[in-house]
């Protein structure tokens, strides 16, 4: 396989499989994100199997809050200390290992709810360090001119296994339950690791052993003021946050309206999932091959307004081909919308910070599993489908008070790291907030600038 993404690199738009290392990553980031978009089927179908509550249906994803709550910042500051690589192969070879106990509990027959809330937690606690540590990865396995490129390939292998991965968890769920799904998805993450395993020689990071004697606390609190004051990372943050929080969640309902009311089963879901894979991978494409042209600001703001009026048309959808229709366009906005602030994160972020900025964007895109607890117990309360548009019209609006707050945001366009100068300067007189508001932040030193650092 390595040798296939080698050849591919001799096309302008796949320019980044030139890189050895990089062909690692993509390789280690398939089977890895394969295994991971299998589970987001498998687990919600086995719970919903096992107990027949929508509530614990957004419990089984909602849970997976905890770990992400409370080991986000940590990983991140870590990721910024230790071996990214060994931080990334370990976390993926345990997570195949909570696969393999999950399929063969059901095998035995012993499988009880919370054996899926554990694995939920443990694997959560896995996905927390494999991200920020995967995609710093990223920028250090390719020159800065093909960032963007990289990032590019990333997300359409990320998607590509969104496309994939429903299907074959829906497959092998109709074929042999859920334990063949979660045997396959073991077997994928063992693979992963294998992978990440194999990864040659990363350039040595600067000042490394400096920052392993500074507290963890103050690791952190630096990360978290570095994003703030950055304009371009707080706009991009925030704009996933919301996303994810408010519009995305909806997927957890997916097996509610696959079985429910458009009565067209494990499979059926696993197109529905599939539909959305094929906009992601055509909105990756579009990146990957023409990214460089795109002004970030304005498309990843107006993908997530348009996603969130996306997800109220899917929740009134009567027919499973209009449904179908939408996912497509759902995809698209998702990926438009969160691949670049990817991009615009890691540009705008130096090296010495990438980890901990990477782990606030997996804090910010993971915020999805509190969103599932919440659209869970709000389709109890109203239905489902009520629920997800009730989340989705709110999103929109949500993003909407973001470019009324920023307006800078919308003129965000960057092809690599900047100098330190131009991401400078959180300036608080631009935000649209009340002056005494702005007298309060500036008493709090929330405007001070970090200080002067060449860009990695």
């Amino acid at each position: 396989m390595s040798s296939f993404f080698a050849a591919l690199g001799n096309h302008r738009a796949f320019i980044a499989l030139k890189y050895r290392n990089f062909r690692l990553i993509t390789g280690c980031q398939l089977f890895g994100n394969l295994g991971t978009w299998m589970d987001e089927l498998s687990r919600g179908w086995l719970i919903y199997q096992l107990t027949d509550s929508v509530v614990q249906l957004g419990l089984a994803r909602g849970i997976q809050f905890i770990p992400l709550l409370l080991f986000s910042p940590f990983a991140g500051s870590a990721v910024d200390r230790y071996s990214r690589k060994t931080l990334l192969w370990v976390s993926q070879g345990l997570t195949g290992l909570v696969f393999a106990v999950l399929a063969v509990l059901i095998y035995t027959g012993n499988i009880a709810p919370w054996h899926v809330y554990v694995a939920a937690v443990v694997a959560g606690m896995m996905q927390v360090i494999q991200h920020p540590a995967r995609t710093s990865l990223v920028s250090t396995t390719v020159p800065t001119e093909c960032l963007v490129n990289a990032i590019g390939l990333t997300s359409l292998i990320y998607n590509a296994a969104r496309l994939l991965g429903p299907v074959m968890a829906g497959a092998i769920i109709a074929a042999s339950d859920t334990g063949g799904a979660f045997a396959v998805q073991a077997a994928f993450l063992f693979l992963a690791t294998v992978w990440g395993f194999k990864l040659g020689p990363l350039p040595k990071r600067e000042g490394i052993e400096q920052m392993r004697r500074e507290p963890y606390m103050q690791s952190i609190v630096k990360g978290w003021k570095f994003a703030w004051h950055n304009e371009p990372v707080r706009a991009g943050i925030l704009c996933t946050t919301i996303t994810s929080m408010l519009v995305f969640p909806f997927a957890t309902l997916l097996p509610v309206f696959a079985r429910d009311l458009l009565h067209v089963g494990a499979s059926g879901q696993g197109m529905l999932l599939a539909a959305m894979g094929v906009g992601a991978l055509i909105s990756a494409g579009i990146i990957t091959m023409s990214g460089h042209r795109l002004q970030r600001g304005k498309v990843m703001l107006d993908s997530a307004w348009i996603y969130g009026l996306v997800i109220v048309v899917f929740a009134y959808s009567p027919w499973y081909w209009l449904s179908l229709l939408i996912m497509v366009v759902a995809g698209i906005c998702h990926v438009h919308a969160n691949a670049l602030v990817n991009t615009v994160v890691q540009s705008y972020s130096t090296e010495e910070y990438r980890g901990r900025t990477m782990a606030l964007f997996n804090m910010s895109q993971m915020l999805v599993t509190a969103g599932s607890m919440l659209i869970g117990l709000l389709a109890a309360a109203i239905g489902p489908q009520d629920a997800v548009a009730a989340m989705g019209f709110v999103g929109a609006v949500g993003t909407g008070v973001l470019m009324w707050w920023m307006p800078h945001a919308r003129k965000i366009n960057c092809t690599g790291v900047p100098p330190r100068s131009k991401i400078d300067a959180f300036n608080i007189e631009r935000l649209r907030v009340p002056n005494i508001v702005k007298r309060v932040m500036r008493c709090h030193d929330f405007g001070s600038g970090l200080e002067e650092r060449p860009a990695a």
